[in-house]
């Protein structure tokens, strides 16, 4: 169905609703937080009577902050959408003021008390989006609480990773957002969560019997979830130094992807009912095993055309932060018992790709020998795709079987449909009070109590040297034999058609 019929199935709008965002002169907020906001504007998601403040320390007309954002903004529809966005930057004020004090906060409040008594609005909406460097939520968090919070309405606060940096950092965070907001209140964004095809995984598991039954450890041999880099650092790896890829992506956008694939299904689509399930199985996982990780880190390339990690002049030369690991999760519930579950991610590798690789057991043996394994793969980016590895007879007189494809590819067969981005799902989800898509305070404690024990052993001064591994390869030579180790088996002389730039299953890897 196209998205213009798609349209009325909206549930609501949210009408005359005051959307702050603080960090408004910075990346995050020109590259994602405001594109995004125009995204559900231009598409008709995002109500005509919403009022958008920007608030950052920076001294900013509206008309300079609109020379910093408006070359974000994506006008799919050319110069159609050039009306939108002169409609759209109406709606958009600036304001400057510094996080820790009370005036810039008094002044915004004013704005945003007159704006809602132009419009004679009595239950009033706010939500704050903290595009900021964490070292400023609780004094931002504190202000808001103290001077614009809505007490005869509705407050919400969207905040963004990194929710600590250990189990201890995490809680000492919620410890003090507490008293400030009430879970209800706070959106822990990881955008992960609004991507499309981490979002369908629900009803690809659970609204189709022939996967639901299949999902366990009678029939699953092994699953991987892998997220590649084809770049380094450039330029950050000062900062990166003292996050490594672990922080970065596993703790949080990996992990919420493997609670997805591994949990129990919900009762029903409450928001609560999701949570409570991907807290379950976290719950059910056994602590990491520290001798069965394997860490790399990025060297210079083959041909010496590209850097070094150590390279960089921000970072130590003693450094040994991860840029590549692969772990193993064992669930130990009656679902997953046994099946090896391995979560990879990398900088500076061959390809840009994030993917779900399900591999199934062999068929029984007798008629057929050395058959492949059959594969559900589930393609998050680029190219949002599923296929299924599956054998088949090659046509003609043979009985031979060779390996083809069922393929779903997004860009190729839903070419009528808008597909938002992360950013702008979340946001509309937060607008909405729904929060299935939002890391609640428990799972997030859950999560960090896994992998404190491994970072600070990491990162201790008896960790192991990471393995070095050439800019643009597939990462630490020993990979292959990690994953064979974990049952994962190599298929590499069996053609297939998907994709058409990998024809051999092993450099699909």
């Amino acid at each position: 169905m196209p998205f213009e019929n798609s349209r009325m199935l909206q549930e609501k709008f949210e009408k005359d609703t005051v959307v702050t965002v603080f960090g408004a002169s910075g990346d995050l907020a020109k590259k994602k937080t405001f594109p995004a906001l125009f995204g559900l504007f231009r598409e008709g998601f995002l109500d005509p009577s919403t009022k958008i403040f920007g608030f950052a320390r920076s001294k900013l007309t509206d008309a300079q902050l609109r020379q910093h954002i408006e070359p974000y903004l994506q006008k799919p529809n050319g110069k159609d959408d050039d009306a939108k966005v002169e409609a759209f930057f109406k709606m958009v004020t600036y304001h400057s003021g510094q996080y820790d004090a009370d005036e810039g906060y008094l002044s915004l409040r004013k704005l945003i008390e007159d704006f809602e008594k132009q419009r004679n609005i009595t239950k009033p909406h706010r939500l704050f989006y903290f595009a900021l460097p964490p070292s400023v939520f609780l004094s931002v968090a504190r202000q808001i609480k103290k001077l614009v919070y809505a007490d005869n309405g509705i407050t919400r606060v969207i905040v963004e990773k990194p929710f600590g940096h250990d189990l201890k950092s995490a809680r000492e965070l919620q410890k003090n957002l507490a008293p400030l907001f009430t879970e209800d209140e706070i959106y822990r964004i990881d955008h992960y969560l609004g991507k499309e095809m981490v979002k369908n995984l629900l009803q690809l598991r659970f609204g189709n019997t022939f996967l639901n039954a299949s999902w366990n450890k009678e029939n699953i041999q092994s699953i991987q979830i892998s997220f590649k880099e084809p770049f380094g650092t450039e330029g950050r790896g000062g900062y990166f130094d003292s996050i490594g890829i672990i922080r970065d992506v596993m703790q949080n956008h990996l992990l919420q992807v493997l609670t997805l694939v591994t949990m129990d299904r919900p009762v029903s689509f409450d928001p609560e009912s999701v949570r409570d399930e991907k807290v379950k199985v976290l719950k059910a996982m056994a602590p990491i095993d520290m001798k069965d990780v394997l860490v790399g880190q990025y060297g210079k390339s083959e041909d010496g055309t590209k850097p070094s990690y150590l390279d960089d002049e921000t970072v130590n030369p003693n450094s040994k932060c991860v840029t590549f690991a692969a772990m193993c999760f064992n669930i130990q519930n009656e679902r997953w018992d046994g099946v090896p579950i391995i979560m990879r991610a990398g900088k500076a590798l061959n390809e840009a790709k994030v993917e779900i690789r399900i591999q199934y057991k062999r068929v029984a043996s007798g008629m057929f020998k050395n058959i492949p394994n059959n594969e559900l793969v589930l393609r998050v980016q680029p190219d949002a795709s599923v296929y299924v590895k599956f054998n088949s007879k090659t046509p003609g007189l043979s009985n031979a079987t060779q390996v083809t494809d069922l393929d779903l590819t997004y860009s190729s067969r839903y070419k009528d449909f808008w597909i938002p981005e992360a950013y702008e799902v979340l946001i509309r989800d937060c607008m909405l009070g729904d929060h299935s898509n939002f890391v609640r305070d428990d799972e997030l404690d859950v999560s960090w109590g896994l992998f404190t024990p491994l970072l600070e052993y990491l990162e201790s001064p008896n960790a192991p040297q990471p393995e070095i591994y050439p800019y643009g390869s597939r990462g630490p030579k020993e990979l292959k034999q990690y994953l064979s180790d974990h049952k994962f088996v190599f298929l590499s002389r069996h053609k297939y058609t998907w994709p058409v730039t990998s024809p051999e299953y092993d450099k699909d890897l």
